[in-house]
């Protein structure tokens, strides 16, 4: 996975990511934060540049206080993932550089097929895990102001 740092790529990912709204909204959030200066250390990693085939967004890992590194604690290991290519998801899961299964995480997508390719992972790792649906809701045009 690679580390996208370069405001020139990471303002090309913001536009690439917008055209596929809503399936982008969770990831595209957090690149937008680090475009702008990244005030909670957050990483946007890719598979490849510039085509890639997913997109994965967490906290770096190395800028938590120790007090937050509690292996339960998934609240600080937060991950968001935008994916073109189930068999790039499926990669991902397994690359423990990426995805940390030693820790409790909390993992958002919109996209079919995440749940049950987490699922398949966790239960070949032997991780037991819950799933808690979200609905994002849009308002591609809201009203104007009267006046």
């Amino acid at each position: 996975m690679l580390i996208l740092k370069c405001p020139a790529q990471l303002q090309l990912l913001e536009e690439t990511l917008r055209k596929s709204l809503p399936a982008t909204l969770p990831v595209l959030g957090t690149v937008m934060t680090v475009a702008r200066g990244n005030p909670f250390t957050h990483e946007v990693l890719v598979d490849s540049w510039p085509h890639f085939r997913i997109v994965l967004t967490r906290l770096r890992p190395e800028v938590l206080p120790q007090e937050h590194k509690d292996p339960k604690g998934f609240y600080t290991n937060q991950l968001a993932v935008f994916y073109r290519d189930e068999g790039a998801l499926r990669a991902l899961l397994e690359d423990t550089e990426a995805v940390s299964w030693a820790r409790a995480f909390h993992m958002q997508g919109m996209q079919e097929g995440l749940e049950e390719a987490v699922r398949d992972v966790a239960s070949a790792k032997g991780v037991r895990m819950e799933t808690t649906q979200y609905k994002a809701l849009l308002s591609p045009e809201p009203p104007r102001p009267r006046g």
